[in-house]
């Protein structure tokens, strides 16, 4: 009894141990990266690791604001998360149902194309082509109907609606429930931690927009903050660099590298502990009590 108790604490300190170390090494560089962000560059280039500065410098962070550029920039991104994700999940949601009815005529040939996507695609070429005939170049379109559909969340979402109690949808329809109704009143509300989820990716997704938005707009005005901040580093490391605007003061190159890294991810990691909640009570609406 006691080596069993022995063993079991051993086991649980090597386990905390492992787990902490494992911790350290994803929270550390984000410490290093926010801690340099507000660093002066003369201790940045003393110090290669930083994770209390002594020396402190908003510098960074007065070139990448000081144009209203970055505001505008931000709109965009905020737009482009907010309404692409509620698309895409428009979207997921009705087909994801669509494929869990076994009643479904050619359901089995639908899905094959939904999987033969995550094989094969068209390429670069042929979607620029489809997006310029459809007329959503320079246009914030271009960004949100290409990748409204992501195969993956597709199907796990319609793995999920498959996965319900087939008695819930006919109790339901014979209380004289539509077929929207079965969705939106029962389906939704019991797999809200799959949506929950599934919300997360396409939203960090549509955050970290920077391809699409770099290949069909050339509007400068309608860029994401990816795009923009990809051209302030350009400027920090003295190229050419697009729209920026070129009276600014040149930046110290290593910090304003991490001060973009802060500004692009701090937005997006705010919004999971507001996500992290519905994943919670999610799990109880999911729950089916016998």
């Amino acid at each position: 009894m006691n080596s069993r108790g022995f063993a079991s604490r051993a086991f649980d300190l090597v386990n905390y141990t492992l787990l902490i170390i494992f911790a350290l090494l994803t929270i550390l560089p984000f410490i290093h990266v926010f801690a340099a962000s507000f660093t002066s560059v003369e201790e940045y280039l003393e110090k290669p690791f930083i994770l209390i500065p002594t020396d402190w410098s908003l510098d960074a962070y007065r070139v990448i604001f000081s144009t209203n550029v970055i505001f505008r920039s931000l709109l965009n991104s905020i737009f482009i998360t907010v309404a692409g994700t509620l698309i895409s999940m428009l979207l997921s949601v009705l087909m994801a149902y669509g494929l869990a009815r076994r009643d479904l005529v050619g359901r089995r040939f639908i899905m094959f194309m939904v999987v033969f996507t995550l094989m094969f695609s068209g390429g670069l070429i042929p979607t620029f082509l489809v997006v310029r005939s459809l007329g959503m170049l320079d246009s914030y379109w271009a960004m949100l109907i290409p990748s409204a559909i992501n195969a993956f969340n597709l199907i796990i979402l319609k793995n999920f609606f498959q996965n319900l109690p087939d008695g819930l949808e006919e109790s339901a329809k014979i209380d004289g429930a539509s077929d929207f109704g079965i969705l939106f009143r029962i389906v939704i509300p019991l797999s809200m931690p799959a949506i929950a989820t599934i919300s997360l990716f396409y939203g960090v997704a549509y955050w970290n927009l920077f391809y699409q938005a770099l290949i069909y707009v050339n509007d400068s005005e309608k860029w994401p903050i990816q795009v923009l901040l990809r051209q302030l580093v350009i400027l920090s490391s003295g190229l050419q660099g697009g729209d920026v605007d070129s009276d600014l003061v040149r930046p110290p190159e290593q910090t304003i590298k991490m001060a973009v890294i802060v500004v692009a991810t701090v937005p997006i990691l705010c919004v999971y502990p507001f996500i992290q909640k519905y994943f919670a009570k999610g799990v109880l609406l999911g729950s089916v009590k016998g």
